[in-house]
């Protein structure tokens, strides 16, 4: 393994309360501009945008993305991630290029049947509603996925107009950019999932909880998840290296800012937590609040962490601009050593 990406993952809430630092919408959007500036300039790899419907949280991610694009040079830009029910595949295919080249061709697009959300099955107010059987829309998901990545890889979409064209003929959605296909990224919940994503040929975003809980600590299971997502992507034969993602919550205490909101909470979120998620057993993993040096020790020792090339570290993103800041950096520092730490046996 190389040097392990580091990117942040930021839900975008905001909350018009006392001590929230995002108390709008607007300040949601240009505070996570800043950010990614910010993390660029750290020397962090990417920035990462959860999207939730109804919700106060970033929602639609292609202007945010371009934005950052804009502004940046460097850092990769993407989501974690886009709920497939709420989507026109079609219209997301153009922007998802457009944003693909605004950015020099550094979006690196997560992609699901997104989690449990504020509103009732809030994809059928946006007009998609699922088949009889498929009851929480995973079909519907899977199926605009499929239809997203053919007009992505540039198949024809529509037929041509004689009267406009002068010829008889098929149409793709334009632009294309062209290697995007290779950066699309399957949000997974469970082992099966991660080898249907394989066979595939997405890359695996493995999700900040499992949806089954077999006994073992979250951070194998997660490892046995890649593990199967990695063979069973050899066994394809597609003639590239995939690329894996974990999310994890990491706040290295580094000052009295970061213990004053954190300090307390180390105590309680240092433990896996399983815990009742759409009828069943789920299993999340610990957050990771310390020390830097017991950081380094911890995360050496997490497992999933070291068999994914990306780290996505979620942000606190009430907490404003510089805390975060100061924070990626922090985990930044963390890794370097994490990296150079020999992986246990």
């Amino acid at each position: 393994m190389g040097m392990t990406k580091i990117g942040f993952l930021s839900f975008g809430h905001w909350r018009d309360v006392p001590g929230s630092k995002v108390r709008s919408g607007r300040e949601a959007l240009l505070q996570a501009i800043d950010l990614a500036v910010a993390a660029e300039e750290a020397g962090v790899d990417g920035a990462y945008f959860r999207v939730h419907h109804f919700a106060q949280q970033q929602a639609a991610p292609f202007p945010l993305l371009s934005a950052i694009a804009a502004r940046t040079s460097r850092i990769e830009i993407g989501t974690g991630v886009i709920d497939m029910r709420y989507e026109n595949p079609l219209y997301m295919a153009e922007e998802a290029a457009a944003t693909d080249l605004v950015s020099g061709g550094r979006l690196q697009l997560g992609v699901s049947r997104g989690s449990p959300e504020t509103a009732l099955a809030g994809y059928r107010s946006f007009g998609y509603v699922p088949e009889v059987g498929d009851e929480n829309g995973a079909d519907l998901a899977r199926d605009h996925t499929v239809v997203f990545r053919r007009a992505i890889a540039g198949e024809p979409m529509a037929n041509a107009n004689p009267q406009m064209t002068g010829s008889v003929g098929s149409l793709a959605i334009t632009p294309q950019s062209d290697t995007l296909s290779e950066r699309i990224w399957w949000g997974a919940g469970t082992r099966a999932t991660a080898e249907w994503t394989a066979e595939q040929g997405m890359n695996l975003m493995s999700s900040t909880l499992l949806t089954e809980d077999t006994g073992v600590p979250f951070d194998q299971l997660q490892a046995e998840q890649i593990e199967r997502f990695r063979s069973t992507w050899e066994s394809m034969g597609w003639g590239r290296e995939p690329r894996v993602s974990v999310s994890r919550s990491i706040i290295p205490i580094i000052d009295d800012e970061s213990r004053h909101y954190f300090g307390v909470r180390a105590q309680v979120e240092g433990q896996d937590q399983v815990g009742h998620l759409d009828g069943g057993l789920a299993r999340f993993g610990r957050s990771y609040i310390g020390e830097p040096e017991q950081l380094v020790a911890e995360l050496a020792a997490d497992r999933a962490v070291r068999e994914a090339d990306t780290v996505l570290v979620t942000v606190p993103n009430q907490l404003g601009v510089d805390f975060n800041a100061r924070l990626l950096a922090a985990v930044k520092d963390v890794f370097t050593e994490v990296d150079a730490t020999p992986a246990a046996a």
